[in-house]
Order: C-alpha cells, then structure tokens, then sequence
C-alpha cells in the first residue's frame, strides 16, 4: 500500500480533519506498506490535519517471555521486563515506537505513558488518555482488537480488589522480579472479559469494522465502548470476570 491508499482507507473509516484519535496498531496487518510505519503515521496526522490529535501507546514494556519451570511454581502466568525511557523498540509495535521518535510528538513519563501529536498532544503527557475519553475521541484500531486498548484500563479504578487480587503477584515473585523493573502477573480469570465488552458493542452497533488494504480495522467513539465496561464493572463485575464472589 501507499500513503494516498492508506489516507482512503482511513477516511472510508471514519477518520475525520479535527479529530481526536486513538491508534492502536500492527504494521504486519497491512502486508507491505510503501515507508512503512512512517508512512502510516503521515497519512493519520493528514487525514485529522492541524485541528486534530493523534494519542498513541507509549508503555515502556517489552515483549511477554517465556516462563522458566520455576517461575510457573511460583505461580507466574505472565513476565515483561520495564524497558528504559529511551529503549527504540516496545511490545507497542513498530508504528507506535516510531511515532513516539518524531520531533512534533510529546511523550508522558513513567511505565505507563502515552504519546500525543497535534494541538492537544500536550494532554497526552498531563493526564495521558484521559483526555481523548471524555472530548468525543475515537479509536481506531489497525489489526489488532479490542485487548490492546489501553483507554479500558481508565475504567478499573472500581475493578473489585478480590478480581484485581486474581494478577496480583505474590511478595516471592516481587522479590526476584521487582515491580520497578519488570511487569508480573499471577493468574487469569477463566474467561477474556474485554472480548464480552467488544461483543456487546459491536451487538449495539457501535462498531464500524472493515479492510484498508490487508488490514482488518475496528472504528468507534471511545466512550460509547468504554462506558460498557465501566457499566459492567458497577453491576456484575464478577459474572463479567467468570469468578465466584469471595
């Protein structure tokens, strides 16, 4: 594909001038893109233009690795080592990683962050994707689904501590790998609660979905699909996660 391609696609998506876009994406989606990743960021920023945002996963994580015998005793069922500031490849995968490197984007700090360009990309540094959830953003996710949507995780501040307790690493594992340094989880609930939400969304029509080139693209207003969860999580959080209450 080319950058004119990728600008059709997008727009037939529903990308819009003025907009603000979260963008969670897999360059492989597309097969062979003409610049790669630089090309797919030029044709975002001109199809929202100079009125619109761009907000992008910034987490300073690398890959899951692979478990040893002694990590599966202590009850390890996932390992990612905390990458520094300036580490030039993420799990984010390649169009994140390159669009965090431009010159015109601004990137929060810690673990946790989220790169932003455009008139409101200081926001992505002050209060990461808040801002994207509650100003009528929307996503647009390029190959991948709904478990790489970072902005659902804004919506866990009432998660129940017994369901939270289900990842919660034990203080052994804490010891050999500290939280400053690696990203540890302890279990998994018996069912993937997220693809329950983005069932349900797409059940209310509030899922566009559809091919630019290759690649299998999800568009929708933000709040619209995080407000399922956030619901879900006020009233059965427990039927949700498929546990049993404590």
């Amino acid at each position: 594909m080319n950058k004119e391609e990728l600008k059709e696609g997008f727009r037939n998506a529903g990308v819009r001038e003025g907009m603000e876009l979260e963008v969670h994406s897999s360059l492989s989606s597309f097969g062979y893109v003409e610049g790669g990743a630089q090309t797919v960021i030029e044709a975002l920023i001109e199809c929202v233009g100079s009125g619109g945002s761009i907000f992008m996963p910034a987490l300073r994580l690398g890959p899951p690795l692979e478990l040893t015998d002694e990590d599966r005793k202590m009850g390890l069922t996932v390992k990612i080592k905390v990458l520094p500031e300036d580490a030039p490849r993420t799990d984010m995968g390649i169009i994140a990683d390159t669009f965090r490197k431009r010159d015109d984007v601004v990137t929060g700090e810690g673990i946790i962050r989220t790169s932003g360009w455009g008139v409101h990309a200081g926001k992505a540094a002050e209060v990461g994707l808040d801002y994207v959830i509650h100003n009528g953003g929307k996503a647009l996710l390029l190959g991948v689904d709904i478990y790489k949507l970072t902005a659902m995780h804004y919506m866990e501040d009432i998660l129940p501590k017994d369901i939270s307790d289900i990842f919660a690493s034990s203080e052994e594992i804490l010891n050999k790998y500290p939280a400053d340094e690696w990203f540890t989880e302890a279990g998994e609930p018996p069912v993937k609660p997220w693809y329950t939400i983005q069932d349900e969304a797409y059940r209310r029509g509030l899922i566009r979905d559809g091919l630019i080139g290759k690649c299998r693209y999800m568009f929708f207003d933000i709040l619209d699909v995080v407000s399922i969860y956030r619901k879900a999580l006020e009233t059965d959080p427990y039927t949700l996660y498929g546990v049993s209450r404590r």
